[in-house]
């Protein structure tokens, strides 16, 4: 009960734009590892594979709020590993394209239904009906990754076929500062 309250307050905050963004650059590469290695466990246990599109990504600098893109990268993470399929995977891809990071999350599951995917950003829409309200999240965390994403003045979306699996993407910016200077995933400046 605590986390739907929590949750609620958050999409409430969200969409009343009274969410103070902490707008710093950092390194979204070493951000989505981080969260990869907080659900090692959960992820070994359905033993699905978390991994990057390739090996020897290079420090990707966006701007955003550090903590609030976790929580988007978090909850995506966490969605293709509850509704994946045991001895799937997760995969992360960045595109840049000029002043844009375009971040999608892919998981090999059971998809979603055409009919399904224009509400799925709706607060307390869940796809499958039948699912006990203790299984699963509030229904809430696709509103508040959609609504944190929007306050980057960005967009995110999904496609998905089912049987073959989902893909979630969304854009942050680049980071426009001085190109010898690095940030670490937490926005310190790296020497």
């Amino acid at each position: 009960m605590a986390s739907i309250l929590e949750d609620l307050d958050q999409i409430t905050r969200l969409e009343v734009d009274d969410l103070k963004l902490d707008m710093r650059p950092f390194d979204i590469h070493e951000l989505t590892q981080e969260v990869f290695d907080s659900f090692e466990i959960i992820a070994s246990e359905k033993n699905i594979n978390l991994k990057f599109a390739k090996d020897g990504y290079s420090s990707i600098q966006v701007i955003g709020d550090r903590g609030k893109i976790a929580q988007v990268i978090t909850n995506l993470i966490s969605n293709s590993i509850f509704y994946g399929n045991v001895g799937g995977e997760t995969i992360v891809r960045f595109y840049i394209l000029d002043e844009i990071v375009t971040i999608e999350i892919s998981d090999n599951g059971p998809g979603i239904e055409d009919a399904f995917i224009p509400r799925l950003f709706e607060r307390f829409y869940r796809v499958e009906k039948s699912r006990n309200r203790n299984e699963g999240g509030s229904g809430l965390g696709l509103a508040i990754v959609k609504h944190i994403i929007e306050s980057h003045k960005q967009s995110i979306s999904v496609r998905s076929t089912v049987g073959l699996g989902s893909t979630f993407s969304f854009s942050l910016d680049k980071s426009q500062g001085n190109n010898n200077t690095l940030y670490s995933s937490r926005g310190i400046p790296i020497k």
